[in-house]
């Protein structure tokens, strides 16, 4: 969203924006705004503790409903598939606020894979009246669930936006990354955190990584850990003490790119990471059962391999030995826009609103 919020306040534009935050993710959303220089005019602070999806969404829709009623805002503006997400819609549509949905029309199919996000996004597609669909295939999704065609703008992902403005050539703000010989080594990102993921295929997952590093001796592995105690205590129990395994705190935004920037190939189950990987031309191993990111698939950048142990060893050792296999995939270009996405919003707003 930040390449939205900037292109939203820039001199001459015909908007007054308040930039709310309901804080879920607080650790990782302070360093992000930072980055960007974002400074959220409303603070919510509605994260607890290891707090359960029912009492989040529950506390977010009553806070939500409260702020629009004060603010009677014309249109509120939201992006991705989070809760936050969900309930902001619902909120909007209970105050007859227009709601539009940057990043819509992403499908897995799967109402489990992954959760809650596949129903969050559904929901709000249903609710939302302006679709910011960043792909023609996400559109062909929309229009197929029966919304309206005038209501659906292929914008391209503000994700591209973002990190094309990110100088990934500088050094790493974590210590311990500017300490890896990328010159030497290859080095591979991994990260995991998606729910579904959770015990044993986080487990299997582990498991994958300890024999790869036994496997290669010319590989290192990162492993920024998700701060979701069911990710952190179960990798680092698994994973501490492994050689060339390196379990780190996450990573600022910049860092994550720049690690991106350098790396050999990726294993993740995120989905801004499919969507950024290919601008760097890294392969993506995608630890999921399905991804709402067929794109990234069919040109040939990702392969979705799941979390059984096995599986993920032959197809990362494959990315290690068969260099054919390496530069196709690393060949492959960024389906998911031009970096320009974010003015295309704004104009449309300016349209509609």
């Amino acid at each position: 969203m930040a390449p939205v919020i900037r292109e939203l306040g820039r001199p001459g534009a015909p908007f007054e924006h308040v930039v709310v935050t309901t804080a879920q993710h607080r650790e990782m959303l302070d360093q992000v705004l930072s980055v960007f220089d974002i400074k959220p005019d409303v603070d919510l602070g509605l994260m607890k503790h290891d707090h359960g999806l029912a009492d989040f969404a529950s506390r977010s829709i009553s806070a939500l409903s409260n702020l629009l009623s004060e603010l009677k805002p014309d249109a509120i503006l939201i992006q991705g598939d989070t809760t936050t997400v969900m309930t902001a819609a619902l909120s909007g549509f209970y105050l007859g606020v227009r709601v539009g949905h940057v990043e819509a029309g992403l499908r897995s199919f799967d109402r489990r894979n992954p959760f809650p996000e596949e129903i969050n996004r559904r929901i709000t597609t249903c609710l939302a009246d302006m679709h910011f669909a960043p792909t023609q295939r996400a559109r062909d999704n929309l229009l197929q669930e029966g919304v309206l065609d005038g209501n659906i703008y292929v914008t391209g992902n503000t994700i591209v936006d973002a990190l094309m403005s990110i100088d990934t050539e500088g050094g790493f703000d974590d210590a311990s990354l500017s300490r890896v010989d990328f010159e030497r080594k290859r080095v591979i990102l991994v990260t995991a955190h998606r729910r579904e993921n959770h015990g044993a295929p986080l487990r299997a997952l582990c498991g994958a990584i300890k024999t790869l590093a036994g496997m290669f001796e010319d590989i290192e592995i990162i492993y920024p850990v998700h701060l979701n105690v069911n990710v952190s205590r179960l990798a680092r129990a698994e994973l501490s003490g492994t050689a060339r395994v390196h379990l780190l705190e996450p990573l600022s935004y910049t860092d994550l790119l720049r690690l991106m920037a350098r790396c050999h190939s990726i294993l993740t189950d995120s989905g801004g990471i499919q969507e950024e990987a290919p601008s760097f031309h890294k392969p993506v191993l995608v630890l999921r059962e399905v991804t709402e990111r067929p794109e990234l698939i069919e040109t040939g950048g990702g392969k979705v391999i799941g979390v059984e142990e096995g599986r993920i060893v032959e197809e990362a050792a494959r990315l290690l030995t068969d260099s054919s296999e390496y530069e196709r995939m690393s060949a492959a270009l960024n389906p998911f826009g031009d970096g320009h996405a974010a003015r295309r919003i704004a104009g449309i707003l300016a349209q509609r609103v």
